[in-house]
């Protein structure tokens, strides 16, 4: 009896892996058939002829296998295997391949990666502007990774920072708290926060649980709200908190290509992108600014042609989107600012700064937690261990929508934090000990729903958080 490899599906005409496959196969997930393949797939499991196995060709022994070879796909961390030299492992990320010393593919192609830095321009040093009264501006949530820039650009460097914060009703109280500690802290930052209705808000997040299973829009709508404050100042930079792991994990989820990372950094894209709008008559942008007014253009309009057509994943931005434009009233000052900033000279740069290397090569998390606690007020969570996402209530409903929904096979995304703290767990100076114990009790790789997703679930029904 024959049947379907575990994490193999047939959608369409066309068979999709959903998990991480080994180097020589990166991101071929999707095989096509011909109809007779089709015909011969659709009726597994069954017993094969040697004519439909003739026919099968290459996915005999590796889509199509004996029932005695179908993979079992763990059901806890427990039953997991690791990788060999990284905390990746095949329940946090169903579906991972591993080489025949053992290594993930994460670590298979640890050399492949390792000059990705960042898909934004990546700066080193920010003038001081002469047209604004801040000459950075800094999308802030009170967690560890944007604390430790805030410090960086106003201590470090001695920049006039303008600290934006979205309000948002599932903010941890270490969030609170370190927000607080920060604006005690730091003399050089203007911190300014803003929300949006909870009427409004309650809309976009109910639109989007319907799409995403659960309500995480940051920093979306921190973009949308922010936008028009940055080019009404003439703010010249803006940065948000995201460390090396994450920038990385979107290579991995395949919502980047590699070309992305070195169109941060190349003139080429920047000279082709101005020559399209010089000749629609519209004035040129630098890197940064290229970078911003595509994204602002995606949260106001939507996934342009080619984003759509690209065969990049677009989870979860575009559900985020989707879920804005069911409250079109939020979007007018966006479209405005979009169409007037360059016009005005004002679009401030999207850029970014390697963390690893103003840490002095690597972004370690306890060395970095020393200097928020020691010189930002930032209070820990509860559980000091956690390191990955510190600023939400409802981080662990996040992480468990998207576990649940990869390892039912019913999303292409792979969790974003699966990807990170196992990138991390070799990259940022954790021991395995600690690594294991955040997946295991602080994160949201679980089959059963955590507790905090009834938080999420009140605010949707209109309750307090």
């Amino acid at each position: 009896m024959y049947t379907l490899q575990s994490r193999w599906k047939l959608e369409g005409k066309a068979l999709y892996y959903y998990g991480l496959r080994n180097r020589e196969n990166m991101f071929r997930n999707r095989i096509r058939l011909t109809a007779k393949q089709h015909a011969i797939v659709s009726a597994l499991p069954k017993e094969l002829t040697e004519h439909e196995k003739r026919a099968l060709k290459g996915l005999l022994g590796e889509q199509v296998v004996p029932q005695d070879r179908l993979r079992m796909v763990p059901k806890s961390l427990a039953e997991a295997r690791f990788c060999t030299e990284c905390c990746a492992n095949d329940f946090i990320l169903p579906g991972l391949e591993f080489d025949e010393d053992g290594r993930c593919p994460l670590c298979q192609t640890r050399d492949k990666t390792e000059k990705l830095r960042s898909i934004l321009p990546l700066v080193k040093d920010i003038p001081r502007s002469r047209k604004s009264r801040f000459d950075v501006a800094l999308f802030y949530t009170g967690g560890k990774d944007s604390t430790f820039l805030l410090y960086y650009l106003s201590e470090v460097k001695g920049l006039r920072v303008l600290a934006l914060t979205w309000e948002i009703p599932f903010a941890s109280e270490s969030a609170k708290a370190s927000m607080e500690g920060a604006r005690r802290a730091f003399r050089n930052v203007e911190f300014i926060s803003r929300a949006v209705s909870r009427a409004d808000l309650t809309r976009v997040y109910r639109a989007l649980y319907e799409r995403a299973e659960n309500t995480c829009a940051c920093p979306s709508l921190a973009y949308l709200l922010f936008y028009p404050e940055l080019v009404e100042n003439r703010v010249p930079y803006f940065m948000a908190g995201n460390e090396p792991v994450q920038m990385l994990g979107l290579y991995y989820n395949h919502i980047a290509p590699k070309l992305a990372y070195t169109f941060a950094t190349g003139r080429a894209f920047a000279f082709l992108y101005n020559v399209g709008r010089v000749l629609t008559l519209h004035p040129p942008l630098r890197q940064g600014q290229i970078q911003t007014i595509l994204t602002m253009k995606q949260l106001a309009y939507g996934d342009n042609f080619f984003k759509k057509h690209s065969g990049f994943q677009g989870e979860p931005v575009s559900s985020v989107v989707q879920a804005i434009h069911s409250v079109p009233e939020l979007l007018p000052p966006l479209r405005r600012s979009i169409r007037r900033s360059p016009w005005r000279g004002t679009v401030p740069a999207f850029v970014h700064i390697d963390m690893d290397e103003v840490c002095g090569g690597v972004y370690d998390w306890n060395k970095v937690r020393e200097i928020l606690v020691g010189k930002c007020g930032w209070v820990p969570p509860a559980d000091d261990k956690k390191a990955l996402h510190t600023s939400c209530k409802i981080e662990r409903c996040k992480d468990h929508s998207q576990f649940v929904r990869f390892y039912e096979c019913r999303s292409k995304l792979i969790p974003f934090s699966a990807l990170e703290i196992s990138l991390a767990s070799r990259n940022c100076g954790r021991s395995r000990e600690e690594t294991v114990y955040e997946m295991e009790h602080l994160c949201g790789f679980t089959l059963e729903e955590p507790p905090a997703c009834a938080v999420m679930r009140a605010y949707l029904e209109g309750g307090d958080v």
